[in-house]
């Protein structure tokens, strides 16, 4: 019998095809997470649409977040410096590194990530995708490279399946590292404090004091830390203590503008009982010292914060309105967040 050649072709074609299915791997589910919004945040900031968290991508992105790899001599960590109980920062004055390097600034928390528009104490970077390279090849916090990094992790055999499931193949890029750790920092969302609670009507009252610290932070502090993030996300000089490295600037650092000689991005106040020291390379201890160091009077700077410099360069406050604004402070701490006990 003849064979048409068309149909033998067209039927060889359908048997490989069909082989082909039976052994592709199944498409794996990786639904997008829904980030709850808390009332009153500020919009997210638009590269999060771009790279919405998913499933497998988080989980990802919490697994890299935690490699150790990450460093030029496999001892530090993302999470090595960003701690959960501290409200992903540490308590070191500057941050510390491989082989002990101290960096030049204080480790900022990384809380409520998605409604930020600016990343590092003086906003070089505008979304979180391209601010996981600065501490990678930084010297003194992980020393390392992102193909360096790739090649490490190429060698660890879990790794493909955490790939496949969050992006759809095996391949572990540079791109798809940055989109991970960023998925999971989009869902660190901290908004259960106390502070919350009450603004809310859910059954909790602020203390006498807490409510005095309330209303004397909207009358001193609140020109800064505004909006429910406790940050305006402004840059600002507020005449703090000078570091004395010869690489800080601050905001000029970024821009070349003289006028923003040591101007910082305004760090939020949530959770802040638990991240001291305080200031961009840790200059006080307490809260109470940086309350001390405001009603003193700070450094003179042609750039000072104009309301500081309409009043005479400091904020003056009484000893109880200082302990007053403390105790409301700390009701912003959201245990639930850091994982540990009410303070």
């Amino acid at each position: 019998m003849k064979i048409n050649p068309v149909i033998f072709l067209i039927g060889l074609f359908l048997i490989v095809a069909c082989e082909k299915a039976e052994i592709e791997a199944p498409v794996v589910d990786n639904p997008v997470l829904s980030l709850s919004i808390p009332s009153g945040f500020p919009a997210m900031n638009s590269a999060v649409q771009a790279n919405l968290p998913t499933k497998y991508g988080v989980a990802l992105g919490e697994r890299l977040f935690q490699d150790k790899r990450f460093s030029g001599n496999n001892t530090v960590s993302c999470s090595s410096c960003h701690i959960q109980s501290s409200a992903f920062a540490d308590h070191e004055a500057q941050a510390i590194g491989i082989n002990g390097r101290v960096g030049i600034r204080n480790t900022p928390p990384i809380q409520n990530m998605a409604f930020m528009k600016f990343y590092n104490w003086d906003g070089s970077k505008l979304n979180l995708e391209s601010q996981a390279i600065v501490p990678i090849i930084t010297h003194e916090e992980l020393n390392s490279s992102i193909l360096e990094v790739i090649g490490k992790l190429q060698n660890d055999p879990s790794y493909p399946l955490l790939f496949t499931n969050a992006f759809g193949d095996p391949s572990i890029t540079a791109d798809r590292i940055y989109r991970s750790l960023a998925q999971y920092q989009y869902t660190l969302i901290s908004a259960n404090s106390k502070y919350d609670r009450v603004r809310l009507h859910q059954n909790e009252v602020f203390t006498e004091s807490e409510s005095r610290g309330y209303t004397i932070f909207q009358l001193k502090c609140k020109s800064c830390h505004d909006t429910e993030l406790f940050t305006d996300q402004s840059f600002r000089n507020v005449g703090f203590p000078l570091n004395i490295s010869t690489q800080e600037a601050g905001r000029a650092r970024v821009t070349g503008i003289a006028a923003d000689y040591m101007s910082f991005r305004v760090p939020s106040l949530r959770n802040i009982a638990y991240t001291a020291p305080y200031g961009s390379f840790g200059q006080f201890a307490t809260l109470m010292d940086v309350l001390d160091y405001f009603d003193n009077g700070v450094l003179e700077a042609e750039n000072l914060d104009p309301i500081l410099k309409a009043n005479n360069n400091r904020i003056p406050l009484t000893q109880q309105e200082k302990l007053d604004i403390i105790a409301f402070m700390k009701t912003l701490s959201d245990s639930t967040f850091v994982g540990t006990t009410k303070l």
